[in-house]
C-alpha cells in the first residue's frame, strides 16, 4: 500500500511528527547529517544496498520527516547545558526527539565527558582515550535538573574502561546530588556494562536510581560487529545482577529496562527471540527503535521498519509480559522515559 506524504503517523507506533514550520520542511537527515538527505542523508556508500523500504533512489521514508531542536524551551535548555559545561546524550548522539523531550521536561545527560573508550559500529559519540575525570559535575547536573524544574531526568554514561570501577562511583553521586537538590525529579540512570563487575553496578543500584537502564541494542547474533566490545549474556547480567542487589537493599519498585535497534540486519524471528529472552531475564521495560547511519564510517542500513511494524513489535512485547514497551521509527533509549517510572502505568495498544 502506497503512503500518502501529507498523512499524520502520530498515532502509530508512538511517533510524534511535528507541524512543518511555514516554508519549509526539516528532516533528521537536514539536520543531522550536513550535504542534504538526498540518498540515505547523503551517507550511501558506492555499492551500499539500498535500504529495504526506502523511498525512490534510497531516501528516507516519509515517517522518518520531523522537525528537531526548535523553538524556545530548545533554545534555554541548550544555553543552560553550555553554561555549566554539561553533555547531552540527546546532542552528542544527534537524537531527533530532544525538541520534544526537553518541552516534555525529561533531559538525558551524558557524564564523565563526551569521549567514549569504546568504537561501536552504531554510535556518533566520539571515541578515544578521555583525558579527564570532572568530580565537579554530579553537583551542576544537579543544579541543571533543579533549574530545568525536570520531571525525569536521565543519567547516561560514556564508557569508561579506563577508571577502575568504570564511572560508576560518578553516576551514583550523580544521583545522589539530583535527589538532594531537586528531589521532585524522578531519575534513571542509562549505564555502560560496567565489563560486568558486581562491585561497581552494585555502586550504582545502592544509589536508588528509579529506573535501571542498559542497552543491549541489537539481536545476540548480531552483537560483535555492531557492539564489538560487549556481549550479550554480560549485558543481560547487568540487570539481573542490578534486580537483585535492588531487592537485597529493599528497593523492589527499580524498574529494570534495555533497548533494541532495528535495520541493522536482524531477522523478524531473531528480534522476536532477543525479546523473548530478554523478557526471560525479567526485565520490565523494553525500547525497539529505527538504527539511523550517522556517517560512512559507521554500520551500513539493511531495513527501513514502517509505522505499523513498530505498532506488531510493541504488541508482541505487551503479550510477552513487559511492563511497558515504546516502539517506534525514531524511539530512542529516553522517548517519553517518564512514563516508565514506578507507579506509572502503560497504555496498552
Amino acid at each position: 500500500m502506497a503512503l500518502d506524504p501529507q498523512r499524520d503517523f502520530s498515532t502509530l507506533g508512538e511517533l510524534s511528527v511535528l507541524n512543518e514550520p511555514a516554508g519549509h520542511h526539516a528532516s533528521p537527515s537536514e539536520v543531522m547529517y550536513p550535504g542534504g538527505p538526498s540518498l540515505d542523508g547523503g551517507l550511501l556508500s558506492p555499492g551500499d544496498p539500498i535500504p529495504e523500504n526506502a523511498g525512490p533512489g534510497g531516501r528516507r521514508p516519509e515517517w522518518l520527516k520531523v522537525r528537531i531542536g526548535v523553538g524556545e524551551t530548545y533554545a534555554q535548555v541548550s544555553r543552560l547545558m553550555r553554561s555549566q559545561d554539561l553533555h547531552t546524550v540527546c546532542e552528542e548522539a544527534r537524537c531527533p526527539n530532544q525538541g520534544e523531550c526537553w518541552a516534555l521536561g525529561t533531559a538525558t545527560f551524558m557524564v564523565l565527558g563526551s569521549v567514549c573508550t569504546r568504537n561501536c559500529g552504531f554510535c556518533a559519540i566520539d571515541t578515544g582515550r578521555p583525558t579527564t575525570t570532572d568530580l565537579d559535575e554530579p553537583r551542576r547536573v544537579a543544579e541543571a535538573a533543579a533549574a530545568m524544574r525536570l520531571k525525569h531526568a536521565v543519567i547516561t554514561m560514556v564508557a569508561r574502561d579506563d577508571l577502575p570501577d568504570g564511572g560508576a562511583g560518578v553516576v551514583a553521586d550523580t544521583i545522589r546530588a539530583i535527589r538532594r537538590i531537586s528531589p521532585a525529579t524522578s531519575i534513571e540512570v542509562l549505564i555502560s556494562d560496567l565489563n560486568g563487575r558486581e562491585a561497581d553496578i552494585r555502586t550504582v543500584v545502592e544509589a536508588q536510581p528509579d529506573i535501571l537502564n542498559h542497552n543491549v541494542e541489537t539481536v545476540p547474533r548480531l552483537q560483535r560487529p555492531v557492539r564489538r566490545r560487549a556481549r550479550w549474556d554480560r549485558s543481560v547480567s547487568v540487570l539481573t545482577i542490578g534486580r537483585r542487589i535492588a531487592n537485597e537493599i529493599g528497593h523492589e519498585k527499580m524498574v529494570t529496562k534495555t533497548g533494541l535497534m532495528v535495520g541493522l540486519g536482524e531477522t523478524t524471528d531473531e528480534l522476536l527471540e532477543a525479546m523473548r529472552l530478554l523478557r526471560e531475564a525479567d526485565i520490565d521495560v523494553l525500547t525497539i527503535g529505527q538504527y539511523l547511519r550517522p556517517s560512512r564510517q559507521h554500520l551500513p542500513l539493511h531495513k527501513y521498519y514502517t509505522p505499523a511494524e513498530f505498532v506488531a513489535l510493541r504488541r508482541a512485547g505487551l503479550k510477552m509480559g513487559f511492563r511497558h514497551v515504546q516502539s517506534g521509527p525514531l524511539v530512542r533509549s529516553s522517548y517519553h522515559a517518564a512514563e516508565q517510572v514506578p507507579g506509572v502505568a502503560s497504555v496498552a495498544v
